[in-house]
């Protein structure tokens, strides 16, 4: 039964992960887009933290974490996210809903453990207006792009010793970025347009190693160090200018430019290594609280087809803390204390630096996870609340507000066979 109802959320919502843009964002505009956040709503209820395994959830920031599983889980995560654009002199609200992964966890034998699935890993998304006026002649330049790249994965964990085990995961990353400028002038019969189209494939890695000593007879210390590796793409672009009647609309001369000749149309994109350290404590089947440190050295990354001259890439880093409780997980009596609960934030320094100003991102996230039934399968519910950017220098602040829901469903799929 429940293999039938995973392949139905499958089928179902194959259709929009494929054709979502997955973000509302102005920032989508710069580099391939938005990063998705990768983990499951567990993962994000507590800022983001992947440290902790167990036995029925899959982990999909951490594949050393696949050599905990015990039986097969199958999760799926939706979110909506609504933004608050601000600049200094305007505001408006927007809203996305997306599918964020579809993904399987199998046990292979004790301590050993695979996991599959899709998800998105960047989403474009923008439609910007900006406007001079010199002369009494107004400029004004529209900016539209969606697309971004989604990703097939395949992961192995192994518990290497008893409080150590290791995992690796391999990523292909695939998908297609749309952009276009048009400009027009008050002073014009007609106006220019410029449109961009950027093909992207490529593999990359994740690797980590977890050490989950026993400290005492009752707490367990949880390290973790983890790597993505360098994501080198291989882009095939083609581009397009020409000029149209600010009247009807009709385009006048449409030319492809020769990108060959350029030496463009076939250009790397290269996004750096990564880098996560973890540390924290807890109770088994209790309670956990852990931070977690990341670092990327984004100021070595390159896109040669996509240059903007008010944006300059630094070195990227990321904070994390959070953790959860649950009252009593194998409760009889009372269903609310069974219930997981769960809390964290984050502050990132995306890295991003635009008109001389760092983008930052900060959020504060929080939920539950539901038992469904007396079933260990459950129901995850989380909340985020959180900013990215600032008004200053002409730019866009961001308030959102997140909700994601994701399902975990647990089944057998290796069954010994009773001979009668």
């Amino acid at each position: 039964m429940i293999k039938k109802i995973f392949v139905a959320i499958v089928l179902l919502s194959s259709i929009g992960l494929s054709a979502q843009n997955g973000t509302v964002s102005p920032y989508s505009y710069f580099g391939l887009g938005d990063t998705r956040n990768s983990g499951t709503v567990d993962n994000q209820m507590m800022g983001g933290i992947s440290m902790v395994g167990d036995s029925i959830h899959i982990n999909l920031k951490n594949p050393a974490a696949y050599s905990k599983l015990m039986l097969t889980t199958y999760a799926a995560g939706i979110s909506y996210n609504n933004i608050g654009l601000k600049t200094s002199d305007a505001s408006q609200s927007t809203s996305v809903t997306n599918l964020d992964y579809l993904s399987i966890g199998v046990p292979l034998g004790k301590g050993f453990g695979m996991g599959f699935g899709l998800m998105p890993f960047t989403s474009v998304g923008y439609d910007l207006e900006t406007s001079t006026t010199v002369d009494d002649v107004t400029i004004i330049n529209n900016y539209a792009g969606d697309g971004g790249l989604n990703r097939v994965y395949f992961s192995l964990g192994y518990q290497l010793l008893d409080d150590i085990s290791i995992g690796a995961t391999v990523n292909y990353n695939f998908g297609t970025i749309n952009s276009t400028r048009v400009q027009t002038s008050s002073d014009a019969q007609y106006g220019a347009l410029d449109r961009r189209e950027t093909q992207v494939g490529g593999f990359d890695f994740n690797y980590s190693i977890n050490y989950t000593p026993k400290i005492s007879e009752k707490y367990t210390l949880y390290t973790t160090i983890g790597v993505d590796t360098q994501i080198n793409l291989n882009a095939e672009n083609s581009q397009s200018i020409g000029s149209f009647s600010r009247v009807t609309g009709q385009e006048i001369e449409v030319v492809d430019v020769n990108l060959d000749a350029q030496a463009r149309k076939f250009a790397p994109v290269r996004i750096p290594t990564k880098t996560t350290l973890g540390v924290g404590i807890g109770e088994d089947l209790k309670w956990f609280l852990g931070a977690e440190y990341t670092f990327q050295e984004l100021s070595t990354y390159r896109n040669d087809f996509f240059e903007v001259d008010n944006l300059t890439y630094n070195d990227a880093s990321g904070f994390a803390i959070g953790g959860y409780f649950v009252p009593e997980y194998n409760s009889f009596t009372s269903y609310y204390k069974r219930v997981t609960y769960r809390a964290g934030l984050r502050l990132s320094q995306t890295g991003m630096k635009v008109n001389n100003e760092d983008i930052n991102d900060f959020g504060i996230t929080f939920g539950t996870g539901l038992p469904l039934g007396r079933d260990i399968s459950n129901l995850n519910i989380g909340f985020e609340i959180g900013k990215r950017g600032t008004i200053d220098a002409g730019l866009i602040k961001e308030n959102y507000f997140k909700v994601n829901i994701g399902l975990s469903l647990n089944d057998r799929w290796f069954r010994k066979r009773k001979i009668n």
